[in-house]
């Protein structure tokens, strides 16, 4: 059958001399049986059961590999830190350099704030003291001089960590607490009487800033790690190292967040105070 110049064997779909099945206009859909129709319609389970076996197993695999993955990440994070110590510029208070001159004018071991910086990384709070007196001879109820590791004119300048060596009570809840702060005083072999120390009211840990942060009271039994200071010839103040155990809370001094940069700045804090000694 044509009707004009067409040929309807190959355009009518219900034509019977089509040739093939498949050869249909776009568009056009037609039902195709199946070359192996299961018997009485019924669907092959074994072969269906198996596909959704597959399918179930692979997203618990998938599951179980975000899940190790996730765990492996808290287990592992990723270390950050610096590689050795910088040498950082201590910037005062009110923004201008921090020199000898500036400390002695400013700072003495009665000063009741507390001026802490980070060194040399990010997250590790120091104290900053100048251990002279305000004014009489240093006896150790006044004051101090000649500190190790001090610097300044009576080597009386120094910085320790303000980070409880017990369980990292961080300031102010640790903090310096100046001639008479408490009735409670100790002894050192320069000093029989020393009434100043950093005292953490966390749990009464006691550390003697005149040598070395040492303990004086538990329950800490390390001493505080020691700011290495440095002063250029203009008077200016760096910190350059540390030394003692690693600041608490840190496997390594070096590593645990970012380095603070090539300075770092004083920040005024008011103590947290606690005459609460072991017994």
């Amino acid at each position: 059958m044509t009707f004009g110049t067409t040929d309807c064997s190959l355009s009518c779909p219900n034509h019977a001399d089509r040739p093939s099945p498949f050869e249909f206009p776009v568009g056009q859909v037609r039902r195709v049986a199946a070359a192996n129709p299961p018997a009485d319609g019924e669907v092959d389970e074994t072969r269906r059961n198996v596909l959704k076996l597959l399918a179930v197993a692979g997203l618990v695999s998938a599951g179980a590999g975000g899940l190790a993955g996730g765990a492996l990440q808290y287990l592992q994070p990723p270390t950050i830190g610096i590689s050795s110590y910088p040498r950082v510029q201590l910037i005062d208070v009110d923004g201008s350099p921090l020199t000898v001159a500036k400390v002695e004018s400013e700072y003495n071991a009665q000063t009741s704030d507390l001026y802490i910086f980070n060194y040399p990384l990010r997250n590790e709070p120091n104290f900053l003291l100048n251990l002279y007196p305000a004014s009489g001879a240093p006896n150790g109820t006044n004051g101090a001089e000649n500190v190790p590791g001090g610097v300044g004119t009576h080597s009386s300048i120094v910085a320790y960590s303000a980070i409880c060596q017990h369980l990292g009570c961080p300031a102010p809840a640790i903090s310096y607490y100046p001639p008479g702060t408490c009735p409670k005083t100790f002894s050192n072999a320069t000093y029989p009487t020393l009434s100043f120390y950093i005292h953490c009211s966390c749990h009464g840990s006691t550390y003697d800033v005149t040598n070395g942060a040492s303990n004086l009271t538990g329950p800490a039994v390390l001493p505080l790690p020691q700011v290495t200071l440095d002063v250029d010839s203009s008077g200016n103040i760096y910190a350059v190292g540390e030394q003692g155990p690693p600041v608490n809370g840190h496997l390594n001094t070096l590593q645990g967040d970012y380095g603070v940069g090539s300075t770092s700045s004083l920040v005024k804090e008011t103590p947290v105070i606690l005459c609460s000694f072991p017994t």
